[in-house]
């Protein structure tokens, strides 16, 4: 990934991050228009990355276009075959997924997580996989 695609995206988080707990949404709503507009800006160029796209979504409060975007960054994470990115997408999408009510949708997602989970080294998000996969079969 670009390095200073990655700062500002970071920078945009930490932006995002202190809007949010200050609640204020103006300043909210400006950084995520930024963050949305180099995402677009980059999307299907050399410098297109699954992480601004699961950034995008993680601070998208309509739950259904979250998951729209996630499923954006789920793509580019399986073009650059980031065992990574499509365990922490995969789990995020199944996560909402729970809270819609699609619990068949949410298992699909954890089952193609947990098999690229297993090339990872994050312990804890193999675990939240396993037992979110665990929890939704025996329900």
């Amino acid at each position: 990934m670009n390095t200073k695609i990655y700062k500002r995206v970071l920078s945009l988080t930490g932006d995002l991050m202190t809007a949010a707990q200050e609640q204020n949404q103006k300043r909210f709503d400006g950084y995520y228009s930024e963050l949305k507009k180099l995402c677009e800006e980059n999307e299907n160029t050399d410098k297109d990355h699954p992480v601004q796209w699961e950034t995008l979504a993680d601070f998208t409060d309509d739950l259904a276009l979250a998951i729209t975007i996630y499923e954006q960054a789920l793509v580019k994470a399986e073009a650059i075959n980031s065992k990574d990115f499509c365990s922490s997408i995969g789990f995020s999408i199944a996560s909402l997924k729970v809270e819609l009510g699609d619990k068949t949708g949410a298992i699909a997602h954890l089952e193609k997580a947990k098999i690229s989970c297993n090339k990872i080294i994050d312990k804890e998000l193999k675990a939240e996989i396993h037992n979110l996969l665990e929890e939704l079969k025996s329900s």
